[in-house]
């Protein structure tokens, strides 16, 4: 094992990568989850792609100074680095929204004809992260809260094939659901507290947004009991 430090975040998500894949990791950053799954040979590939020239450059700086010279580190946005000589089976995104996520996976599908396993750790809507990927033909395997920084992360591994989910599965994920342990409480307080502070702050006129975040909290308190 390699004495590199990475986030607790970024830890889980590497504790989800099955042994021996060809990974791509969207969106990198600086490339440190890359290099600590490169120098820990749990991969047998790893491509580091991102869309700013500016991490791209610094991911290129930390695999040198880690020596970790097996990431492939890549400038292009999503899926767009990949060739079939690749042969990735396994996809990474995480610290992005949504919708761009959404964007990337739904860009060219074929080239998740060969992906086996895709891992996400997204920022926001995690209900729609579950319901959109499992359109594409995937189930949730793994799911997991972390927190750092005072910030709740919720990471995601799908997996090909196919579940059917409830609409309460989708929103708090089947998993979660099990477990139900401290930090689920505490995300969904977290959110609950969230749409109060809005309900407040909106004007008179907005009543029917606040009907709609009222509502959302009867189901955030009654679902996850």
């Amino acid at each position: 094992m390699t004495n590199i430090k990475i986030s607790k975040r970024l830890l889980n998500i590497a504790k989800m990568v099955d042994e021996n894949s060809n990974v791509i990791d969207v969106g990198c950053d600086h490339a440190l989850l890359d290099i600590y799954l490169s120098l820990n040979k749990k991969v047998k590939k790893i491509i580091a792609s991102d869309i700013t020239l500016g991490a791209i450059n610094q991911a290129k700086k930390n695999v040198l100074l880690y020596n970790a010279l097996d990431v492939d580190v890549r400038l292009g946005d999503g899926l767009s680095t990949l060739t079939n000589k690749d042969k990735i089976n396994t996809i990474i995104i995480s610290g992005l929204g949504n919708q761009k996520i959404f964007e990337i996976l739904n860009s060219d599908k074929q080239k998740l004809k060969d992906v086996k396993t895709i891992i996400i750790q997204s920022n926001t809507g995690y209900d729609s992260i579950r319901k959109n990927v499992c359109n594409l033909g995937y189930y949730v395997v793994d799911e997991c809260l972390v927190k750092e920084k005072n910030i709740i992360y919720v990471i995601i591994k799908f997996k090909k094939g196919k579940v059917k989910y409830s609409k309460k599965e989708l929103y708090f994920g089947p998993l979660l659901l099990k477990n139900k342990d401290k930090l689920f409480y505490e995300l969904i307080n977290k959110e609950i507290n969230k749409n109060n502070k809005i309900i407040n702050s909106l004007p008179y006129n907005k009543i029917f947004k606040k009907i709609k975040l009222k509502i959302n909290n009867y189901k955030l308190k009654k679902y996850s009991s």
